[in-house]
């Protein structure tokens, strides 16, 4: 096991999601594209490790100003690994979210997470669309089909979205055999490609309709 055997892995995970979920990316990418063209908010949710993703696509370079981030701190991991676990699956939590940020209709909510089981996650995406918002998932498929919904209605995040971005990882997310556990996870990596190509189908998508989009430059290039 080395370095190699993880990049070989992992970049076939990532073909295999670039290949089957290209039409998943063009569906989400077309949503965004509407919420934006019509002066509505794109908002994106993740807890636990699933939280990054939410700011590979916020505040960077290359990156769209409009974009809206769900970001709470108590479901990060800076606050500690146990207390995110224990509150991302905490029936009640995602609503009072949704209200705080003022989620409604028209705007549309990017929530990720990899295993799709948990409370937050399943009940923001439900949330969300009973407020009128279209709901894009970025999930593993096969993690979500091998275990069971921790949400009080016994829904996973892929049974509650309009539109589903598989990220073709493995249960588990750990790719690579060891003892005592698998290491190499892959639902960050891939994930991160995933989304930025949808963010580059946005861009195309909006200047094909000639609608101008702030983008951000990189603060450390020039002078």
């Amino acid at each position: 096991m080395t370095a190699q055997d993880y990049l070989d892995a992992a970049l076939a995970v990532a073909h295999r999601a670039a290949t089957s979920e290209a039409g998943a990316l063009r569906r989400a990418a077309a949503v965004i594209a509407d919420t934006m063209a019509q002066g509505r908010r794109f908002w994106a949710f993740g807890s636990g490790h699933s939280h990054a993703l939410v700011e590979e696509i916020w505040g960077r370079a290359g990156g769209f100003v409009d974009v809206h981030p769900i970001l709470e701190p108590a479901l990060m991991l800076h606050e500690g690994l146990e207390k995110s676990s224990r509150l991302e699956r905490l029936p009640g939590l995602a609503d009072e979210l949704l209200a705080l940020r003022g989620v409604g209709t028209g705007d549309c909510l990017l929530v990720i997470s990899n295993s799709g089981r948990n409370a937050v996650p399943v009940e923001m995406a439900r949330g969300a669309r009973e407020r009128g918002a279209s709901v894009i998932a970025l999930t593993s498929l096969a993690h979500s089909g091998s275990v069971t919904s921790r949400e009080p209605r016994g829904q996973r995040l892929f049974e509650v979205a309009d539109i589903v971005i598989d990220n073709c990882g493995v249960p588990g997310d750990a790719i690579l055999p060891h003892r005592p556990h698998p290491v190499g996870p892959t639902s960050t990596a891939v994930g991160a490609l995933l989304l930025q190509a949808v963010m580059c189908e946005v861009a195309d998508e909006l200047a094909r309709r000639g609608v101008d989009v702030d983008i951000y430059e990189s603060l450390n290039v020039g002078a």
